[in-house]
């Protein structure tokens, strides 16, 4: 699902990037531990709606629940120029590049298949004690196939044959598995999230290996993309029968390249992040800062960037697209004059995001009106580059707190879990709520927290949990990769 982002001087990361992969990953533990049926309809996809929550197709709107798996596309696509980029540094052939990207893809296949056979509620509608002993046993042995050490030369020694005795015993374990319909393992069966991250992997990864040098061409691509997903619409023609057929159905399908309608443009953003690391830190820094001035001009641009995102939120879920489209180009108007004259590379950095921002937001806002409304699944073209965008003004926030309000430790629960998302996306599954049930905690949680405060502060609760334990993890430099 990730990995930690290196670049060429290994000592330098890209903090904000992490902090915002952070805030997506524990926002979309947050919104599957927030108690059901109780809080508002905007707490939820906005096509499940409460009581019922059940799937309305047809439904538009946007939730903040809806744009989370969407950030953390963005930043999946933000972190391949560098991850590749100091692999070609370090010497990697072309051949040897593209045998990594689909090592990577392979890998995170597995951990899709491997999980989706341990989760608790897969095991048994209704589970018993031995089901969650089952799901924490499967947390262990992810942990054994997945982790890796940066300091631990001792463990590095080993770690080969932990791995490799890992793999066995989640070979054996899934072979005397079985589950309520009486089958036994499957290659269908697995978390649809890692196996569209598994097909993004790769095929963004393939993008910008092969576009690097050509941005143009890049975008030719997404040019090509959606003449894929208008004739795809077209029904009986010979492309909307290529998008539905697949060679290998449990792994791959033509339907999931719609997602690098995120991914690509996260692959532009991890280009001005590649640059900017690779600039001395004298060109990035401004004394300047401490003025009353600047300072104001920095906290108004964090406030306008989420008065973007909640315009957003509240005027496309409540349907007033025109009012919100309009308030959007006046807000982004306000917003282009404080991004004028950029005093050093970190400024540079926040203007081109913005650019790209304000464009990705503007093509969304045009197309959105095209599929009858913004919708998460089937996914329209509308979700895919306003969310986008809104990655992109969260990304400009963090990075102005972190890059220039060095407010590195306030943000260091977020970084941590930003390095280290795939323990805090299984963590609470496999770990947490097996813990609670067998230790009989949660059925006496669940008895005072009936109320929507109380179910919602619940969620907050366990987020935090996870969100320490990953640290916890963090900490010790003990990462789960791919």
């Amino acid at each position: 699902m990730h990995e930690n982002i290196i670049t060429i001087a290994k000592e330098k990361r890209a903090y904000a990037l992490d902090a915002l992969r952070g805030f997506a990953i524990l926002a979309m533990v947050l919104s599957g531990t927030i108690k059901y049926k109780i809080l508002p309809a905007w707490m939820y996809h906005a096509q499940e709606p409460p009581p019922t929550h059940t799937f309305h197709p047809n439904l538009p709107g946007l939730t903040w629940v809806d744009t989370v798996f969407p950030i953390f596309l963005f930043c999946m696509g933000a972190a391949i120029p560098l991850a590749l980029s100091s692999r070609l540094a370090q010497g990697f052939t072309t051949k040897q590049v593209i045998l990594y990207i689909f090592k990577r893809g392979f890998l995170l296949g597995i951990f899709a298949i491997f999980l989706q056979h341990i989760r608790p509620f897969t095991l048994n509608l209704n589970p018993t004690k031995q089901t969650w002993w089952i799901a924490l046993l499967g947390f262990f042995i992810l942990f054994l196939m997945f982790v890796r050490s940066s300091v631990n030369i001792k463990f590095r020694q080993y770690r080969k044959w932990i791995t490799f005795g890992a793999y066995i015993a989640a070979i054996i374990l899934v072979c005397f598995l079985r589950y309520p319909d009486g089958s036994g393992f499957s290659l269908s069966r697995s978390d649809i999230i890692l196996v569209v991250l598994t097909n993004m992997v790769i095929f963004g990864s393939l993008s910008w290996f092969f576009t690097k040098n050509n941005l143009l061409l890049r975008l030719g691509l997404l040019g090509l993309l959606i003449a894929l997903r208008l004739s795809a619409t077209v029904k009986e023609s010979w492309i909307a029968l290529l998008w539905k057929a697949s060679p290998v159905p449990w792994i791959f399908q033509f339907d999931y390249l719609k997602y690098l309608f995120i991914v690509i443009p996260g692959t532009i953003t991890g280009d001005f992040i590649l640059n900017w690391l690779k600039m001395p830190e004298i060109n990035k820094e401004d004394e300047g800062i401490k003025s009353n001035g600047r300072q104001l001009r920095f906290y108004s641009i964090i406030v306008l960037m989420l008065a973007i995102c909640l315009s957003l939120l509240i005027g496309l879920q409540a349907r007033w697209v025109w009012q919100t489209t309009l308030l959007s180009a006046v807000l982004c108007s306000i917003s282009w004059f404080l991004f004028v004259n950029p005093a050093n590379e970190t400024e540079k950095l926040l203007k081109s995001f913005y650019q790209w921002g304000v464009y990705w937001l503007a093509l969304g806002l045009l197309f959105e009106p095209f599929e009858k409304g913004i919708k998460k699944d089937p996914s329209t073209l509308s979700y895919y580059f306003i969310t986008t965008a809104i990655a992109l003004f969260l990304l400009i926030t963090f990075t102005i707190l972190i890059d220039i309000f060095k407010q590195l430790k306030c943000l260091q629960l977020l970084i941590d879990n930003g390095q280290n998302p795939m323990i805090a996306y299984v963590a609470f599954a496999n770990l947490l709520l097996p813990i609670l049930r067998l230790t009989q905690l949660e059925p006496f949680i669940l008895n005072y927290t009936n109320t929507p405060l109380t179910g919602f502060l619940k969620g907050v609760i366990y987020t935090l949990t996870i969100a320490f334990v990953v640290s916890f993890f963090t900490k010790l430099k003990l990462f789960w990769k791919t």
